[in-house]
């Protein structure tokens, strides 16, 4: 009989896949680093393929191990979105709730978010606008939204908004399989610095990649620009540069059915990290605390599918 796969045997996957070591991996899933190994072993034995290619800086997924990751998230998100599904009775949220959102997390998040929380809330009436962040959170400040979701580390009035984050999405480089960097023990921005970069433009991005480039005295030399993510994906996929986005918006083929691959930055490059805003004063309330928990749980098993 085929040997089982558990719930655990996915969180050390995934934690082996998101920080491509076994020592990280091992402190994230607070485990020692044999145990973290014999795991991966016995779910390589029990699919019968290799999972992640082993190099200098650690490892890195396989096309089967890539396939396997979404998977995995699938049913690790699934549990999660379980679970917190029990936690509230849908008749404790109802009422008219108005919702802003950036233009990331109405792309890549809320057609889904929307679904679930009618299912989930069905006397709940949920209304959605998309809005540029200042306006989100103008819409807060002047009692018109209550709510918002938005990439968190855009925003400025933390003296009268309060955050949760919900999903923290790491940035990584994006090439095509055959692109030098993806053969290089190690790459550095300055690396990146030398290849033709496809800047999306696309949710204060533009300024996001200003700030932590030049941290470190550099910029990338930008040979196309677009606010079109399946324009970037495209041109990466085509071997027309590369990028550095978030999880959250990757996938692996292009609308052309080319391969895109992702891989590690040596340098420091933050998360994009989205999340829940409302106004301090007056709180969330009840409804809203669970609406939230909900929310929370819902984004992080879509992010994952």
């Amino acid at each position: 009989m085929p040997t089982p796969i558990t719930l655990r045997q996915f969180e050390y996957f995934l934690a082996l896949a998101e920080t491509g070591q076994v020592s990280k991996a091992a402190l994230r899933c607070n485990v020692s680093q044999s145990t973290m190994t014999i795991a991966l072993r016995n779910l390589e034995d029990a699919l019968g393929v290799p999972l992640f290619v082993r190099h200098a800086k650690g490892l890195r997924l396989t096309e089967d191990g890539e396939r396997f990751a979404r998977h995995a998230q699938n049913v690790t998100g699934a549990v999660d979105h379980a679970l917190d599904e029990m936690r509230a009775a849908p008749d404790e949220v109802s009422g008219d709730l108005r919702l802003g959102v950036t233009e990331t997390i109405s792309a890549y998040l809320m057609p889904a978010v929307i679904a679930a929380v009618a299912r989930r809330f069905p006397n709940l009436n949920l209304r959605v606008m998309e809005l540029e962040r200042p306006a989100v959170e103008q819409g807060l400040l002047r009692g018109q939204l209550d709510l918002g979701l938005v990439i968190v580390s855009n925003l400025t009035r933390f003296d009268k908004l309060q955050y949760d984050t919900m999903l923290r999405s790491p940035r990584r480089l994006w090439t095509h399989p055959d692109h030098p960097l993806q053969q290089a023990a190690k790459v550095t921005l300055r690396d990146v610095s030398a290849a033709d970069y496809i800047l999306l433009d696309m949710d204060e991005h533009i300024e996001t990649v200003g700030k932590y480039w030049g941290r470190y005295g550099l910029a990338p030399r930008v040979r196309y620009q677009s606010r079109s993510p399946e324009a970037v994906r495209s041109l990466v996929a085509l071997q027309q540069g590369v990028t550095i986005l978030s999880d959250l918006v990757y996938r692996p083929w292009s609308l052309e059915g080319r391969r895109i691959l992702r891989r590690d930055i040596g340098d420091e490059v933050p998360t994009m990290d989205i999340g829940g805003v409302w106004r301090k004063r007056g709180g969330l309330g009840r409804s809203g605390e669970l609406l939230m928990s909900f929310l929370r749980a819902s984004i992080k098993a879509l992010a994952h599918e």
